[in-house]
């Protein structure tokens, strides 16, 4: 067996994880307008995407294992980088160029991702904020100490 089917795997990865960080970047644009309606929607394409790069993570697995198992390498889980540096020539070239595409594309997503998240967390800290504003909690209303009966007698209760 070649390196062929492992190299088409690496493809349809990057592809899709490229089609997913440019859905992370619509989402991007989505959470800086706030709607909910579009976020829903792509959080539902992110989740599809997410499935089938597991479904082709796989396959690729598999395509992994079989081409060790052919080389009477050991019974373990081989990764790319392995595969790398026992390839020799045209195979090897373009197993590393697709890898490395494939690196760079997912350092491009966490980042996205990661702005994602930060946008989520101020936009949850200010609708915290403004839920505080509308309900304020007893000890705001009574600014300071609580106000209560006390068995202390002022001096306009005392007799004359």
């Amino acid at each position: 067996m070649t390196i062929e089917p492992v190299i088409q795997r690496m493809k349809q990865l990057q592809h899709l994880h490229e089609s997913l960080l440019f859905l992370s970047k619509k989402k991007t644009e989505t959470l800086k307008t706030n709607d909910l309606s579009e976020i829903q929607q792509l959080l539902t394409q992110e989740r599809k995407h997410v499935q089938a790069i597991e479904k082709i993570e796989k396959q690729r697995v598999q395509s992994v294992t079989q081409w060790a198992q052919e080389r009477d390498l050991k019974a373990r889980e081989w990764t790319v980088s392995e595969m790398i540096d026992r390839l020799e020539g045209k195979e090897k070239e373009n197993l590393m160029n697709i890898y490395e595409k494939l690196i760079l594309v997912l350092s491009d997503l966490k980042q996205q991702e990661k702005l994602n998240t930060e946008l989520t967390q101020h936009s949850l800290k200010f609708i915290n904020m403004s839920l505080d504003l509308f309900q304020p909690s007893i000890q705001s209303v009574n600014y300071g100490r609580k106000q209560g009966y006390s068995n202390k007698r002022s001096v306009f209760d005392s007799k004359a």
